[in-house]
Parts: C-alpha cells; structure tokens; sequence
C-alpha cells in the first residue's frame, strides 16, 4: 500500500484500520452506489419518502443551536430544477465544510418539514470545492464511483476512489484464473474488464456486467473450496459398512419383532407413528450411505414438525447395530438436556446383547455430557464411551474436547448445524480414528431446524449431500397464525386460551426475559405469569420455565405440563425446539417483534404436533416496517422454507454465512437474494473443473487465488498432491 503516491503512514494506518492490507484489499472494496454525471436529475423529481442521492450546489449555509442546546447547521443545496434544504444536528463542521458554491453529493431519505421537503443528516461526498477546483479533471460529465467513506478512519469516498484508480492504471491488465471456455459459456467479462467496470465504468451500462463477473467469482472461490474440501475427504476416508436393510424401515408400528430383529426395526415397530414417504425417502438415502465404504456427509433439512428426529434416532441405531457408538450433537445446554429426555423416552424398553452382563443382554445406555455434567458423572461417562457400554451420548460443544475418547465412533448427528462451523464438525468426526489413527470415520448426519434458502444451503454447506424432508406427518394441521395488533386482539388470545384448557388442552406463553429489566421494555416471565394469574387466566394452573432454573426443576416442571397438572406454561425460548406436548394447542408469544422470523416459526412448532386444531397468537404492538413484514409473513404462511426466503430478503447473507467460520469475508459484491443463479452456475462449473482435475494443476491461478482465502493447514490439506 504505502507504493501508492499519497498513501504515507498515516494513510496506510487509516487504511489498516479498515481491513485494507493490500492493493487486493483494496480493489474489493466496492462502490456502494454511482453518481452519473452523464445524465441530468432534478432536484424537483424528487419524492418524499424515498432516498435520493442529490447532486447540487450549495447556496446558502448557516447554524444556529435549538432549543435543546444541539448545534444545527442549516445548507440550501439547488440546482436548475430546484432546490432542497439539509439539515444537520450536531455536526458544527458542516458549516465550515459545505460553504456557498460546493458542489456536493447529499445521500438520505427525502422528508418533508412546514410544507418543504428536506433531507436530515444525510451522507456528503463533495465534489467540486468552494474555489471551483474539480476533485478530478478526469471525472467531469462520467460516472462516479461512492465508496464508504469512514470518519473514524478520516477517508473520505474520494480519497479511496483516487487510491484504486491508481492502482488499477499502475497494474495494467490482470490475469484472469477462470478458462476461457467457462467466461464464453456463461456469458462473463474478463478480469480486467470487471475491474474496470465496477470501479472506473465509462458509462453506467458497464456496471452490471462487472458486477456480475465479480459476484460470480465470489461463488466460483466457495464452491471450489467445498468441492476441493468434499474430494479429499473421499480420498483421506476410511468409512464402515454399517447393516442396515431396507426391509426393516417397511415395518408397522405395533407389529410384532423379535429379540434378534435389529434395533431399527424394533424401534420403528414400537413407535406410535409411522413413517411418512418423506421420512422413508430420506431413510433410503441414508441406507445407501451408511452400507457404503465411503462415510456419509449429509445434511438433512426439514420444516418444523416434519419428523427429523426419527430419521436420526434410525441412523444412530443403525450404527449401534453394527456394534458401533454414536453421538448427539446440540448448541446448547437446554436443548441437549431436551434431546436427552427424548431419546430415553423413543429408545425406552430397546436392549442390545453385551456379555459382560449377567444375561448378555442390557438396555441401550444414553448419557449426557454438557458443562453442568459435575465431575464424578461426567468420569463415568467418559469411561463408558471408552470402553464402550454408553451407546449413545448427547452433548454439547464439551464433546469436542481431547478426554473425550469413544471405543468404536460411528455414526454422528449434529443438532442445529448453523451454530457450528466446518473445524467442530471435523474434530467430532475424528474422533472415530483415535488417538493413533488406525480407526475409521464416522458417518455424519447435521441437520437443520430451522429451513434455509437451497442457494444458501448450496453456498454453507455445498460439500455434504442434501435431503429436504418435504412432507409432514398425517393428521397435522396448520397451525391457525393470528397478529393481535392491539389490546381488544390480545383479549381474543386470552379468551382462546381459557377455551382450550377448558376442553383438556394446554397452552404455551412465551415471553422474551427472565427478569423484568428498564433498559430493555420486554415482558418478563416471572412477572407476566404472575400477572396472568391475578388478571386474564385467574382460576387456571400456570408454570414457569427458563434457562437460568435448575435442571431438576425444570424437569419437574415439563412432566407436570405434559401429564396435566399444569394448564399453561409461561416460558422462554428453551421451548423453542425438543419439546412435544401433543395436548398444547395454543401459543401465545408476548412482544413478537422482538424475535425473528425462524424462531417464531420454531415456537409456532411446539403447537399443533397432535390431531386437534391449534392457534398460535403474535402479541405486538410494533408499527416497525420491519416487524410488519415478519409478522406478515408468519401470519400468511406456514412454510419454513418459504419464510427463510423472507428472512433472507431481511437480514442478509451476514448471519447465514456465519456459519462457515472459515477463510476472509466470504462475499462482498454477491448476494444470495439476488443472484440465485450465479449460485448455480458457480456450483456446477467448480464441480466441473475439480472433477477433470482435483489437484488443480492445469488451473494454477485458481490454485493461488484460492490460497489468498485460506489458512496455511486447509491449503495443505486441499492442495495435497
């Protein structure tokens, strides 16, 4: 950086402080919107409400303080077709900054004050200064590129825009990684020319193009990581043929199995439900995995309620049938706690023959292991998993640790894998080789609860294969989804509420603190179960959980709301997924806007998994564009995955990309929502070019590009010859 002219060390410092470490670092720092200079836009088309970027000249400037001690700077900024007042609170520079006869760019939402539009605080670009000098001479009449400027660092959008100019006109034409043959197929510009195009464009027709280029090889870099990643997994893969026979997933529930039949069968034969076509489906699939030599690398997806848990309860029980252990894997504490109680209560009365008891027959052994485990339990589990008499242990991140050794590892499940990143998924999975290798790997089954985008999926998890359980199990109904927008609304929940538990059913009230708080104007659980007992549910029995209870109370608490003893639970989140009470049929979620789409939808889930009609009630007051659209959208559909298309739009690819832990900011131009089929085009040209050739030898610039974004282990993991 400090080769650049005017880059010193005070500017190599405010450059450092935004990430940028490199004239790479530099030119990937993209332009958040254009000016084009080329075409005239009146300041009297603008449109209240809307944001604009203004481009005039300042007339006249002046500040005053109000009546509140703030400093307002007053700017009236025309042009030829009108003019527009800005105004800014505490920002006294501005006066010194914009002084009559600037001409500058001014970016915010266009409002309107005593019968005058106005813009408040906007963001400035100047353009041409108080004397009239041109920032850049070569910039009139063209289009200009705005950067995000940064006060804290002292950039301005002009400055960042002079840096890439100059490193662009120094560097020349650029290599270009990605074939010929692949930019004519699909239609994309060169290297070079995207560049170019998106920092420097002639016209402002070049801008597309490039950013089609450039949001493509942001897909092209992922996807050969995962394709890379997926090959040398099958090269370095030692799997196990577990037994698992198609015949066994055919069976009735009720039916008769014998002592010798395998686990699967008799699990499947014991249980209430059977099994959807969808869970069949999915169950083939992984049949297929789990009888191969290769180990299962498998993401299953379903909506709320669609019956996830019984696929991987049949995997798990698969593996042990082969005489191997198999682990549980949940993000928190609670929910392990919940898959715990679940999985005794499916497996209950299953026994697998052991001759080291009296009998050579024992029930299966399922343990827990979480940080709350003291310390004599948590030895005797750890023995057990060595020497092999604990068949199944659900944990949490505490099962990633060195003293967690297993005598046989063979089948994993992850709950709610967007919590855990590529590195936790591979230290659980090496654990089935021990600790001096010679075992084997373990299949690896991770799902998800919450559905997400497939173009998202394809890009988070594009190196294992993807099930999607689409149906739910018969007799469920949809779930009847009411935003009760003011008190008279809220009073009809109460009222649906108080007629449920009259007819033998309960209720879930879900409120988003544990104790009341000022700072944070949220219904507590305590108190709201307090007051709903003196108030809107008096006469019913109400119960409380959360997070922060002991584990022993809130056991108590859950048998007491299951078998009847308690009418309606007041509680937090820690019901958000594990907990099935065939008899809740109403929900009622205080201050709804306060969560987000997917964990609403997860809520919603714990109603309506019997055969009788159920409601779930969205209590908010919130006028929140925002809000509107999220509780819009729950009210409207039903679909998991067509929510997470919505809660895409919303939140971006920022949370869902966390999920990677892996490697630079993975994109900065792309966007899921608006480029789905760059996704697909990316996937498959990557699984193109690592399929005719997995070292990358005939594409050593892909090869080196690839290196920029990862670590020094993962290249030499994926680059091994």
């Amino acid at each position: 950086m400090s080769q650049l002219r005017h880059v010193g060390e005070k500017r190599t410092a405010a450059l450092t402080s935004l990430g940028i470490e490199s004239v790479f670092d530099l030119l990937t720092i993209y332009p958040r919107r254009f000016i084009d200079r080329t075409k005239r836009v009146d300041l009297s088309d603008l449109t209240v409400g809307e944001e604009a970027a203004v481009f005039g000249e300042v007339r006249k400037v002046s500040s005053r303080r109000t009546k509140q001690g703030k400093v307002m700077v007053e700017v009236t900024v025309s042009d030829d077709g009108g003019s527009i007042k800005v105004v800014f609170f505490n920002q006294a520079w501005r006066e010194r900054q914009l002084a009559a006869g600037v001409q500058a760019l001014f970016f915010a939402k266009v409002t309107e004050y005593m019968g005058q539009r106005q813009m408040t605080n906007p963001v400035v670009d100047v353009i041409v200064g108080p004397s009239g000098e041109e920032r850049d001479v070569s910039r009139i009449g063209r289009v200009v590129p705005i950067y995000p400027a940064s006060g804290k660092a002292g950039l301005t959008s002009w400055e960042i825009g002079g840096f890439i100019d100059e490193s662009l006109r120094r560097a020349g034409p650029l290599l270009d990684p990605l074939p010929k043959s692949v930019r004519d197929e699909l239609g994309l510009v060169e290297r070079t020319q995207s560049y170019w195009g998106i920092h420097l464009p002639n016209e402002i027709e070049d801008v597309a193009p490039a950013r089609r280029r450039l949001a493509f090889d942001e897909f092209l870099r992922l996807q050969l990581l995962l394709a890379l990643r997926r090959r040398r997994l099958e090269e370095s893969s030692a799997g196990i043929r577990h037994p698992f026979a198609l015949d066994d997933l055919d069976v009735e529930p009720g039916s008769l199995s014998s002592p010798s039949s395998s686990l699967v069968r008799r699990f499947l034969a014991g249980h209430r439900f059977a099994l959807t076509g969808a869970q069949r489906r999915v169950l083939e699939e992984i049949a297929r995995d789990m009888t191969s030599a290769l180990p299962m690398h498998r993401l299953l997806q379903g909506d709320v309620g669609s019956g996830k848990t019984i696929v991987a309860l049949t995997a798990l029980l698969a593996a042990i049938d082969g005489g191997r252990q198999g682990a549980l894997l949940a993000p928190t504490e609670v929910l392990a706690e919940q898959h715990l109680a679940s999985l005794r209560s499916d497996l209950q009365g299953l026994t697998k023959s052991d001759p080291s008891v009296l009998g050579g027959e024992r029930p299966l052994s399922i343990q827990l292991l979480t940080g709350r485990v003291k310390s004599r339990e948590r030895q005797l589990v750890l023995d057990g998993l060595r020497n092999g008499s604990v068949d199944v242990v659900v944990g949490t991140h505490a099962l990633l640790t060195d003293d967690v050794r297993f005598k046989a590892l063979g089948a994993i499940v992850i709950d709610e894998q967007h919590r855990f990143g590529v590195e936790q998924r591979a230290a659980l999975r090496a654990k089935g080789r021990g600790d001096d290798g010679s075992g084997r790997d373990p299949d690896l089954l991770v799902m998800t609860a919450t559905p997400i985008p497939r173009t998202a999926a394809m890009v988070v998890f594009g190196d294992l294969d993807m099930t999607v359980i689409t149906e739910l199990p018969p007799g469920r109904i949809a779930v009847d989804t009411h935003w009760a927008r003011a008190p008279l609304d809220g009073e009809v929940a109460w009222a649906r509420v108080r007629q449920e538990v009259a007819s033998g059913h309960r209720a879930f009230v879900v409120c988003p603190l544990v104790e009341g708080s000022e700072r944070v104007q949220a219904t507590s659980v305590t108190e709201e179960a307090q007051r709903l007992a003196a108030a809107e549910l008096t006469g019913l029995r109400i119960g409380v959980l959360h997070g922060q209870m002991r584990t022993a109370d809130k056991e108590t608490v859950m048998a007491d709301f299951r078998a009847g003893r308690l009418d309606v639970l007041v509680a937090t989140t820690v019901i958000e997924v594990g907990v099935d009470v065939p008899e809740a049929t109403v929900m009622v979620i205080e201050d709804a806007d306060r969560f987000g789409i997917a964990q609403l939808h997860q809520l919603r889930g714990r109603v309506g998994r019997g055969s009788d009609r159920s409601w779930c009630y969205l209590l908010s007051e919130s006028d929140s564009p925002e809000a509107d659209i999220r509780l819009s959208a729950l009210e409207r559909s039903t679909d998991g995955f067509e929510l997470a298309d919505v809660d895409l739009e919303l939140r971006g690819e920022g949370t869902i990309l966390g999920a990677r832990q892996k490697g630079r900011s993975d994109l900065k131009l792309a966007r899921l929502t608006s480029d789905r089929n760059l996704v697909t085009q990316a996937r498959e040209a990557a699984e193109h070019i690592v399929g005719a050739d997995p070292a990358l030898a005939d594409h050593p610039l892909l090869a080196d590009e690839l290196r920029i974004f990862i670590d020094d282990d993962e290249a030499a993991f994926l680059f091994k010859s």
